[in-house]
């Protein structure tokens, strides 16, 4: 589900009459592409925890309905930078704003929800889902079949299929990528329909976001406490790099 890095296409050029003449211009050319991103596109930083990015706005979290809809100002001038689509970006800033007027004392930002759903899903996008008004991520993603084959650790159903749809083996669910039984346990709504859902990025977003707060310890502001949430979410430093630097990137809005 990652982001597949870019490459850099080069320019061929015709043998002519004056190759001596090409060759110079060819080198000046080649010469000036390589010099030009780091001309128009910022060095992304590699610091943990990543930078919190444009602070989101205060908003009454306990309002009827979608509040993530509340955020669409701050929303859109990020999703034009970043390319992560406005209705992702709410969720995350609503979560994120939740998060910072009920428990303060954690620190997460925005954009380590952004970074792990941008590498978890695409931010509700991978394969073709799309991301509803009201936050529905549809057709549902559902991970691999976690049977113990092919690396993955074996997981024997648990919801009888009534989440993941599938009754022998548990699946990992939704844009955040939850497996059943840790849905269970941490699953909140967000999207103010009053039923959890780990389809519903809304709903994600937020059970996501008390999930790495509880298991940082309350303080995802020290890299300590960043680092181990991220691990508890996938226990591998490849996995915690590539959260770190889709976070940070989105932290100076530009995209990953």
């Amino acid at each position: 589900m990652r982001v597949v890095g870019r490459g850099r296409n080069r320019r061929s050029w015709r043998s002519g009459l004056v190759a001596g003449v090409v060759a110079i211009a060819s080198s000046v050319l080649l010469s000036a592409c390589i010099d030009l991103p780091s001309l128009n596109r910022p060095d992304i930083p590699e610091g943990i925890p990543p930078g919190a990015g444009v602070p989101q706005p205060y908003i009454d979290i306990n309002a009827p309905g979608r509040t993530a809809d509340k955020m669409r100002e701050w929303a859109e001038p990020i999703s034009k930078s970043t390319g992560i689509p406005v209705v992702s970006l709410q969720a995350y800033g609503n979560a994120a704003e939740i998060q910072r007027q009920q428990h303060p004392e954690c620190g997460l930002a925005w954009t380590t929800l952004a970074g792990i759903a941008g590498v978890e899903s695409k931010h509700g996008h991978y394969r073709g889902s799309d991301v509803a008004a009201n936050g529905d991520v549809s057709p549902p993603i559902r991970g691999v079949k976690l049977d113990g084959t092919k690396g993955n650790m074996e997981i024997r159903d648990s919801d009888g299929g009534g989440l993941d749809g599938d009754s022998t083996h548990d699946r990992a669910m939704g844009p955040f990528q939850f497996i059943p039984e840790t849905w269970k346990r941490y699953g909140v709504d967000a999207s103010g329909d009053g039923v959890p859902d780990p389809d519903n990025i809304d709903d994600a977003a937020l059970s996501a976001a008390r999930y790495l707060c509880v298991s940082s310890g309350n303080d995802m502001t020290v890299a300590e406490g960043w680092e181990k949430a991220i691990r508890r979410y996938n226990n591998s430093m490849a996995y915690v790099l590539d959260v770190r630097d889709h976070a940070n990137a989105y932290s100076i809005n530009v995209r990953f």
